[in-house]
């Protein structure tokens, strides 16, 4: 395994952290409909296949996706395919709702899912441990915070913006490590 458990301590200093996380108000984050169209690749958090799929993602993020390289994450792939063994056969809703995640997930192009290394797991592990402590969440939160750590840490070390509409989870992980980058929108309400 190649993982630095001391260089991960010395960087991210997680008993040095102790002050509880407060989310930054909106004119202090980064937004998809404030950056230009076209740039560099990015990395999509679950949250916009959900917005897709459901019809509720605005035109800004719509038009963004189409132009943007866009990378996708084994974990976001992991949370999707939760679904299959999660939602009951035999509810009416449940076959149209997996065959459209399903749809979703085969038109991924196989060379832009990537899959976190050894040495993002550990970061990410330290990290979501952080965002559990500092961002005061109630128990049974810790699987989410570990995943929202690997999507991000798999973006800061890719280079690649995380494209979400998680504005409080997102924003507490860049105060925590602020050389990754997240570009955030809110979904359409019905």
């Amino acid at each position: 395994m190649n993982f630095d458990l001391d260089a991960t301590l010395r960087w991210l200093k997680p008993t040095r952290k102790t002050r509880p996380l407060r989310r930054r108000a909106d004119e202090k984050l980064d937004w998809v409909d404030a950056v230009p169209l076209a740039g560099g690749p990015v990395l999509l958090d679950t949250t916009v296949y959900i917005d897709v799929l459901q019809g509720r993602s605005p035109e800004s993020l719509d038009a963004f996706v189409r132009v943007r390289t866009c990378n996708h994450s084994s974990v976001c792939l992991a949370e999707l395919m939760h679904a299959f063994g999660r939602l009951k056969p035999d509810d009416p809703r449940t076959g149209m709702v997996l065959k459209a995640i399903g749809s979703t997930v085969r038109d991924i192009p196989t060379h832009r899912l990537v899959a976190p290394d050894a040495t993002t797991w550990g970061e990410a592990g330290i990290l979501g441990g952080l965002l559990f402590r500092l961002g005061c969440y109630a128990a049974g939160a810790e699987r989410k915070c570990l995943n929202d750590a690997l999507i991000y840490m798999q973006g800061r070390r890719n280079g690649w913006p995380v494209v979400t509409r998680n504005i409080g989870d997102f924003d507490f992980l860049n105060q925590l490590v602020p050389n990754g980058h997240v570009l955030l929108y809110r979904r359409i309400e019905n």
